[in-house]
């Protein structure tokens, strides 16, 4: 193994995903030598195989569902059908220009860019490519990988991950989705629109389990109305090959048979023969073990994104990445508040929340101390227009802040910004309530939730 001491960064990244890419160019932007090391394509599972790719997919979706619903709104349209082809080049597209332009951004920041399959072979450094990479800091961010369940084979043939999904050369006629979480729902959602006939599997007690219950409610009433079914509170126990596709057998005994099964049940730690354990880093479970400050155990060695046992998010790799690059470089570092971090799930309704559910709020302040307030999207003027329903649902500690937004309706993603300041700024309803929401907008109902909520309701009944 070839070791050049006369190069040492000042970091050296494991991993190009969202945390470590974000990391590298912070880093280089405040001034430090970096090197960053990735065995597949620069983006990781975010650009390639995660939430650009599935929201191709879901407009190419939602692009179908208007074709076929164009006539309510006076327009004629025929819907002939979906293109699979014409979809992935699309999706592809929107990837190959992305990837360019990181690819561009990484070389203009003075990054050492090194392809290839790294391993951590001391606390100050990774072998690849038959090189030592010498770094005054490690920064481990392998990301993650689709999780299969103990004795199901996922074979890429009728048991596909979301990996295989996304590069699918046919619409399934029949599928079923296990796991009623984010990935799962945003594929049946998708898939629902293309044409496939869905059935998801969740174990738990609600579709998207780790939401208000108020939002998976919802979530569950409007899949109903597309024709999306789905199981729940019954655990997975068996899949079986059938002559023409897949019957999958829950512990209760209930069978489901389809084309294809495609198994969602999330991501694990990519950290399996990469040198973690043998350099001392505490683990658990395949994850890495952090504190506030995305350090591990060993001191010249922190790691951010999927590998560490956060949210799975993105943009939370975007933060850790940067605050390690920024707590190196020797700004002052402020840990992540995890419960203020925007979570949005891209299907037909979108799921979007900011901060606590109202059950988590009682756990902590207690009962008498919460109140909830829902407003019905059905007094939104631009809701009405788009024909979209569902609601906003506001947490506050009584005569105090707002402490959870949780909304469910079309485009409700692109209202979680406003709601991340809401919660972040501990804003008291009446606060919000002064502020002049443009009309007619979906945002003037987080506001108009906000009026309610300060006692002073415009569009909605008291």
């Amino acid at each position: 193994m070839a070791n050049d001491a006369s190069t040492v960064f000042d970091l050296v990244i494991l991993g190009g995903g969202s945390g470590g890419y974000a990391a590298a160019l912070r880093a280089s932007q405040l001034g430090l030598d970096v090197a960053l090391i990735e065995k597949n394509k620069l983006g990781g599972t975010c650009l390639h195989n995660g939430c650009i790719p599935t929201k191709a997919l879901l407009h190419a979706g939602e692009i179908a569902d208007q074709a076929r619903e164009a006539a309510q709104f006076g327009v004629k349209a025929t819907f002939e059908g979906i293109d699979i082809a014409g979809v992935q080049k699309y999706k592809d597209e929107v990837i190959s220009g992305l990837y360019k332009g990181l690819q561009g951004l990484v070389a203009s920041r003075k990054v050492t860019y090194i392809e290839g399959e790294g391993r951590l072979s001391s606390p100050t450094s990774v072998d690849v490519n038959g090189q030592r990479i010498q770094g005054r800091h490690i920064l481990l961010a392998t990301g993650s990988v689709p999780k299969s369940l103990p004795g199901l084979e996922i074979d890429g043939n009728r048991i596909i991950s979301s990996d295989h999904a996304l590069v699918l050369d046919r619409v399934p006629e029949s599928a079923i989705v296990l796991g009623g979480g984010v990935i799962g729902v945003e594929f049946a959602s998708a898939w629902k629109s293309f044409g496939s006939d869905i059935t998801v599997i969740e174990g738990l007690k609600h579709l998207v389990p780790v939401e208000d219950e108020n939002s998976s409610k919802l979530l569950e009433r409007a899949f109903r109305k597309r024709g999306i079914k789905f199981n729940l509170g019954t655990f997975f126990d068996k899949a079986e090959y059938t002559e023409n596709g897949v019957r999958v057998t829950l512990a209760d005994g209930k069978t489901f048979e389809a084309e294809v099964l495609l198994v969602a049940v999330g991501r694990g730690p990519v950290s399996q023969g990469l040198g973690y354990e043998e350099q001392g880093v505490a683990m658990d479970r395949g994850y890495v073990l952090v504190d506030e400050y995305m350090q591990t155990n060993v001191p010249t060695i922190s790691a951010v994104g999927d590998l560490v046992p956060t949210l799975q998010l993105a943009h939370v790799g975007f933060a850790e990445g940067i605050l390690v690059a920024e707590r190196l470089a020797g700004l002052k570092a402020v840990p992540i508040d995890y419960d203020g971090v925007p979570r949005v799930t891209y299907c037909h309704p979108e799921v979007a929340s900011v901060g606590i559910t109202e059950a988590k709020a009682k756990e902590i302040y207690g009962a008498d101390k919460v109140v909830a307030l829902k407003y019905n999207l059905a007094g939104n003027g631009k809701s009405k227009i788009l024909k979209t329903a569902g609601e906003i649902k506001l947490v506050q500690v009584k005569d105090g802040a707002v402490v959870g937004v949780h909304m469910v309706g079309d485009r409700m993603g692109e209202q979680v910004g406003e709601a991340q300041l809401i919660y972040n700024w501990e804003a008291l309803p009446a606060e919000v309530a002064q502020l002049i929401h443009a009309h007619p907008t979906q945002n003037e109902a987080l506001g108009e939730a906000h009026l309610a909520l300060a006692g002073k309701p415009l569009h909605s009944h008291d």
